[in-house]
């Protein structure tokens, strides 16, 4: 069998050696994170040091980190908000926030947004504080929650200077195991419980923590700052302009959404409308890539984008999109090889449809 090259990263990036290490370090320890004796103590530091550094890569206080099982649950504190409060979401928010849109009949109003978008790697920049929290004016927010899971690591970020309340994000986008994220919290803010019982993570959180995969979340986080600070994700923008470049050479027709609006370094999302996007990923899996048509959060469904559809793109556009998302261990052969496999594709989707 041939070698697979893994262009998926917007859907989990490979595990890092940085947080296996960690985890295996971790599974060393029995203790409870919640229990008092030495071998709890020992657990609670594992804990309490990942705490420091999410909070370091993400730009606010170790407090402000409320770790859970990943940024799907992080976003569901929305569903536990009064039910008259209306919840507003970004038309091209990840399906974890978009489940939670309702509108009620109280003064509260939370707008729940993304940063970055998985599918297009189209960053939008939240609004400022000032502009959308006006107590007591109809339909402006009184807090926002951003989605950064798919930011963090890849651009320059910081909770303590956005100026939103809320942020979600997960450790397998970094590079950290799947299975963990965090819930970050404004200091000071009250928010309702993620889940009762045993009071852990200060009570807002309850369950016993996954001390082995918060290790691997804390070390893949600062792995990523590192990768950030050292130009890593530079390089992997030079890669997706070849590769970008050399795919509208081969089909003047391709569409790149999003390539006229700051993006994540990594992400394209080309589309030849007319050619499935569905058949494009099952032609590149056969012949040994990883790619995705949109989201990887549905359960295995392939499915025409809702988030192009709200860019405005036809459906038969939204339905032949791919999205190729690039990471610090693609080389320049890979994307020659890519480039070239599917441009072979597009010749005989091509003459098929003369």
């Amino acid at each position: 069998m041939s070698a697979r090259t893994y262009l998926d990263w917007n859907a989990t990036a490979p595990l890092r050696p940085e947080a296996r290490e960690a985890m295996l370090s971790a599974m060393a320890h029995a203790g409870n994170p919640s229990s008092v004796h030495a071998e709890g103590r020992a657990a609670r530091a594992i804990v309490e040091k990942a705490r420091a550094e999410v909070a370091e890569a993400v730009g606010c206080k170790p407090d402000e980190v409320i770790f859970t099982s990943g940024a799907t649950e992080a976003a569901s504190v929305l569903a536990r908000f009064p039910s008259d409060r209306t919840i507003s979401v970004d038309p091209t928010a990840h399906d974890a926030l978009w489940s939670h849109a309702r509108t009620g009949d109280g003064q509260g109003h939370v707008l729940a947004m993304g940063l970055a978008n998985s599918e297009t790697g189209v960053i939008t920049a939240p609004p400022a504080p000032e502009d959308v929290k006006r107590p007591g004016a109809a339909g402006m927010a009184d807090l926002i929650l951003l989605d950064v899971t798919q930011a963090i690591g890849r651009i320059p970020w910081s909770f303590a200077w956005s100026g939103v309340d809320m942020a979600v994000l997960s450790a397998h986008k970094l590079g950290g195991p799947k299975g963990v994220g965090a819930l970050i919290v404004r200091d000071g803010l009250e928010i309702p419980r993620l889940s009762d019982g045993g009071g852990q993570e200060l009570g807002r959180r309850s369950g016993t923590e996954n001390t082995i995969g918060i290790a691997g979340f804390g070390a893949a986080a600062m792995a990523a700052m590192r990768d950030l600070s050292g130009g890593v994700w530079e390089n992997v923008e030079k890669l997706r302009t070849i590769l970008e470049n050399t795919l509208e050479a081969a089909a003047k027709e391709t569409i790149f959404v999003g390539n006229d609006l700051p993006r994540l370094p990594n992400t394209t999302c080309v589309a030849v409308p007319g050619w499935k996007g569905e058949t494009q990923v099952m032609q590149l899996d056969l012949a040994g890539f990883a790619v995705s048509a949109g989201s990887a959060c549905s359960s295995g469904k392939v499915r025409t984008s809702r988030v192009l559809s709200a860019m405005g793109f036809d459906d038969l556009t939204a339905a032949s999109a791919i999205r190729v998302s690039l990471g610090p261990t693609t080389t320049g052969e890979d994307i020659a090889r890519f480039c070239e496999t599917w441009s072979a594709h597009y010749k005989r989707f091509r003459a098929r449809a003369a």
